[in-house]
């Protein structure tokens, strides 16, 4: 079999590859070349540099596996790869260490501003006096994020002497005073108590920008920023605001909006410490990488079960009669967790198995459950790798129960933690998932990308307010499902539309019904 390295990989990597395969070492291929070529082999493997985009898949006639040599995916189209039946993995262990020392990395020179003394000592001179910078200790951090790269950065802090406070809204108080942070409930607040901020957020729709105008004047004119996490977190055109007119003492960016930033104007600010994605760019997270991706191409290629498959339904190893219930299985624990506001992700889960599939090995759905729960609240891509690591980090316990017995379905998965509960099964002989269950009230839609759930008291009229307010914001609606428990009790509105709605917009129909709960999920 014929493996295409088209990125920069580890010696290492390369030659644990070359033991068992015809490997080819092409990098840098323009996108027109890379399509001629990509149809003579079986895998490739990439880091950051190449795009797998649809094109490119729809002509790897032999392709099984794509194999990134690091974390993010942003650069594999994960969809395109899953409809051609091509295994997608990564090495989400890799470079989590290199990253937190490169932000801790980061920070201390922004502080002691080591790249302007090195820069005026270069030209000849000896500034000794006006390069003065400011000492760690006594500072507050503020970590927005604590997953594992937050989590290591802020333990490294702490030698520093630094008091800690943070914002995630995932993470348990039981959990952050065992590392000595102190949560705070949002991005403002750790801001106003903070000196510094370290951001090691996932970049989502909700936590773009998440760090703008209002976050960076609560630091004050002494304040610190480090974003070595995703481009796009922090507001550039805010933050250089905050560098000109002094709303803080300066920023460390590893990560930008675009990437190469270009002329961006915050590199010609002296304020600035910036360096070119270099968070993984370490000999160790890249020969970790190599290796790590090597094994998993050879797995996937022998028709193993491989571990770090982000769309592992496709892989091997897992019974013809489980693959089908794991998307479903990962579909309800995101909703899950956007039910009960992110709850669901600490603490206790429990998943249920009911009907046939109860007599089946359930490890690879218990495993597809976690991923669900923890796709939308932590950095880095979840796999059956790291997911078990991350729910033990984050204090979440997930415990199972199964039983032949199903009263109404043939097969049922249930997901529940406390007074919040989701279920889904499949219909037909197409596998269609089917969304059951939502809290305590019984329904009968299909997941979609984007839905909406309102809690209200049951009573005329609310259906067409709802779609009349929609109508008025320009949202379609898809579909719409209405359970009750009693006429006049509690109700609950479940709709398919088919574009995120604005929060002013829930927000106004929310209080046009009288809803006692409403969530937006996107699971796109």
């Amino acid at each position: 079999m014929k493996v295409l390295v088209a990125d920069a990989l580890s010696d290492a990597g390369v030659s644990l590859l070359s033991e068992r395969f015809d490997v080819d070492v092409r990098t840098g291929l323009p996108k027109d070349e890379l399509v001629a070529a990509i149809g003579a082999y079986d895998a490739v493997v990439v880091r950051s540099a190449t795009t797998i985009d649809a094109d490119v898949l729809a002509a790897a006639d032999n392709l099984k596996v794509v194999a990134r040599a690091g974390i993010g995916l942003d650069n594999v189209d994960i969809e395109a790869a899953t409809a051609r039946g091509v295994l997608v993995c990564n090495a989400p262990q890799s470079n989590i260490i290199s990253a937190a020392e490169h932000a801790v990395a980061l920070l201390l020179s922004l502080a002691r501003r080591v790249p302007e003394a090195d820069a005026s000592l270069r030209r000849g001179e000896w500034l000794r006096s006006t390069l003065q910078g400011v000492e760690l200790a006594g500072k507050t951090v503020g970590v927005l994020g604590l997953g594992r790269i937050g989590t290591l950065v802020a333990q490294r802090l702490m030698a520093f002497g630094v008091r800690l406070v943070a914002y995630d809204p995932y993470v348990t108080p039981e959990r952050a005073a065992r590392l000595g942070v102190e949560l705070v409930p949002t991005v403002l607040g750790v801001c106003e108590a903070a000196d510094i901020i370290t951001i090691h957020l996932p970049k989502t729709p909700e936590t773009t920008g998440i760090v703008s105008k209002a976050e960076l004047q609560a630091l004050g004119p002494g304040g610190l920023v480090v974003n070595a996490a995703r481009g796009g977190l922090v507001d550039e055109s805010a933050l250089h605001a905050a560098l000109t007119e002094g709303w803080i003492r300066g920023a460390a960016l590893d990560v930008f909006d675009s990437e190469p930033p270009g002329d961006s104007p915050l590199l010609g600010l002296p304020n600035l410490v910036a360096t070119p994605h270099l968070g993984a760019s370490t000999d160790e997270a890249q020969d970790k990488a190599g290796t790590q991706v090597a094994e998993a191409v050879a797995l996937a290629l022998d028709g193993e079960f491989v571990p770090s498959a982000v769309n592992v339904q496709v892989g091997g190893g897992i019974p013809e009669a489980v693959k089908p219930y794991m998307p479903l299985t990962e579909t309800l624990g995101r909703l899950l967790t956007a039910i009960a506001g992110g709850h669901g992700t600490t603490g206790d889960v429990t998943v249920e198995y009911r009907g046939r599939i109860a007599g089946e090995e359930t490890q690879a759905l218990n495993l597809s459950a976690l991923r669900g729960l923890l796709t939308d609240v932590v950095h880095e891509p979840v796999t059956f790798v790291n997911a078990p690591l991350i729910a033990s980090d984050r204090d979440l316990v997930l415990s199972t129960l199964t039983s032949e017995e199903s009263v109404d379905f043939v097969s049922l998965v249930r997901l529940t933690a406390g007074e919040d509960a989701v279920a889904g099964t499949l219909v037909g002989p197409a596998h269609k998932p089917r969304l059951v269950q939502v809290w305590d009230f019984d329904i009968d839609t299909e997941p979609a990308d984007h839905m909406v759930f309102f809690r209200y008291t049951d009573k005329p009229g609310v259906v067409g307010i709802i779609g009349g307010k929609l109508g008025d914001a320009g949202i379609n609606i898809a579909s719409m499902q209405v359970g009750r428990r009693d006429t006049g009790g509690e109700a609950l509105v479940v709709m398919t539309v088919d574009s995120a709605i604005p929060a002013d917009v829930l927000d106004d129909i929310a209080s046009a019904i009288g809803a006692s709960g409403v969530r937006a999920v996107s699971l796109v």
